[in-house]
C-alpha cells in the first residue's frame, strides 16, 4: 500500500528589484545617512576625483605652458595642445633620456624609502622599549621627543639647513674634532644623507608613539610568565613584543612608506629645484610642471600617474603579503 503525502510546493524567489530601484529603497530607509555624507562627496570629487581625471586627461596631450589657455592683460588665449595618447608614457619610461629623467630618480626614491623607514622603524622601536620602561622623568622625555614632530616641517627643516651649512653647527663641531666638514648642502652625494638625516629626525616621534601604544597594550601577564619559563630579554622580545605589535607595525610601516615616498616637502625646503641627484619622483615631477620654462604640465601629470600606480600596486602586494602571513601564523 502506497501512501501519497502532499508536500507544500516551492516557493518562488522575488526578483531581484533593479539598482534604481534598490537606491530608492535605500534612501528612503537611510536618508539622513546620505545627507551627512554627501558634504564629504562633494568635497572629495572637487578635490581629489576632478583634479585626479584633469591630470589624468593631460597625460595624454602635449599640455605646457605655451599651449595651454591663458591670459594676457585682456587678451584670452585658446588651448592649442594635441591628444597624443600614451606617448608621454612611453618617452618617461622608454625614451633616449629616460634613465636620466625617471629611472635614476626612481631607485634614489625607492632606495630613500627603504632607508628612511628602516631607521624610523629601529629608532622609534628602541625609543619606544627605552620608554615603554619605569624610568624617572619618563614623561618629560616622551614630550621632549615628540618635539620634531610637534615642530611645523618647514620650521625643522630651515633650522637643519642652517646646521648643514657650511659654516653651520655640525661642520663646526667635526672641525673642532679634527673630522672632515663635507659639503651637505652641495655635494650630491652628502646631499642625499642630508636629506635621510633631516628626514629620520621628522619621522621618528610618529613611529615612536604608534609604537609605544602598541607596546602597552600588550598583555604584561605574558612577560611573566616567559621570566618563570627562564626566557631571555632577547627570546621575551622576539617572541612576545615582535608579534605583539605585529598590527601596530603593518599599519605605519605603510603609512611611513606612503608618506616617504610622497615626501615632497622636505627635500624642496632643503634643495630647492637644485640638487638633481637627490629629487624624488614627486619632487621631479614638480620641477617639470612648475620649476622650468616653459612648464610641461604633461610630462609632470605623467609622473604623477605612475606615482599613484606604484603605491597602489605596492599596497595590494603589502596587504596580500599581511594576510598570507597572518593565515601561516595560525
Amino acid at each position: 500500500m502506497t501512501l501519497a503525502v502532499d508536500r507544500p510546493a516551492a516557493k518562488k524567489r522575488a526578483p531581484r528589484p533593479g539598482p534604481i530601484r534598490r537606491f530608492k529603497d535605500s534612501y528612503r530607509k537611510y536618508w539622513y545617512a546620505y545627507a551627512m555624507i554627501t558634504p564629504v562627496v562633494v568635497v572629495l570629487g572637487v578635490l581629489v576625483v576632478y583634479p585626479l581625471v584633469r591630470g589624468f586627461y593631460l597625460t595624454l596631450t602635449d599640455a605646457n605652458s605655451l599651449n595651454s589657455a591663458r591670459t594676457i592683460g585682456v587678451n584670452q588665449i585658446e588651448a592649442t595642445y594635441k591628444f597624443v595618447g600614451l606617448d608621454n608614457y612611453a618617452d618617461i619610461l622608454w625614451g633616449p633620456s629616460s634613465y636620466d629623467r625617471f629611472w635614476s630618480h626612481f631607485v634614489w626614491t625607492i632606495a630613500w624609502t627603504a632607508i628612511c623607514v628602516a631607521l624610523h622603524y629601529c629608532i622609534g622601536l628602541g625609543l619606544a622599549l627605552l620608554l615603554n620602561e619605569k624610568l624617572r622623568g619618563r614623561t618629560f622625555y616622551r614630550l621632549l621627543l615628540i618635539l620634531p614632530w610637534a615642530v611645523p616641517t618647514f620650521v625643522t627643516v630651515f633650522a637643519w639647513r642652517i646646521m648643514l651649512a657650511d659654516s653651520g653647527i655640525i661642520n663646526v663641531a667635526l672641525g673642532s674634532l679634527h673630522l672632515p666638514q663635507p659639503s651637505w648642502l652641495e655635494d650630491p652625494n652628502f646631499q642625499r644623507i642630508a636629506a635621510i638625516l633631516v628626514n629620520t629626525w621628522c619621522g621618528v616621534p610618529f613611529m615612536m608613539i604608534s609604537l609605544l601604544g602598541g607596546l602597552q597594550s600588550i598583555d604584561g601577564s605574558l612577560y611573566e610568565a616567559a621570566e618563570m619559563d627562564g626566557a631571555s630579554a632577547w627570546q621575551r622580545f622576539r617572541h612576545i613584543t615582535l608579534p605583539g605589535l605585529r598590527p601596530v607595525s603593518s599599519t605605519v610601516v605603510l603609512l611611513g612608506i606612503i608618506w616617504t615616498f610622497n615626501q615632497f616637502a622636505i627635500i624642496f625646503l632643503l634643495f630647492g629645484n637644485t640638487a638633481p641627484d637627490a629629487q624624488i619622483l614627486v619632487t621631479w615631477a614638480y620641477r617639470l610642471g612648475f620649476g622650468q620654462q616653459p612648464r610641461d604640465f604633461a610630462q609632470s601629470a605623467a609622473y604623477g600617474v605612475l606615482l599613484l600606480s606604484i603605491l597602489t600596486v605596492f599596497t595590494s602586494f603589502y596587504y596580500r603579503w599581511l594576510k598570507r602571513n597572518e593565515q601561516l601564523a595560525l
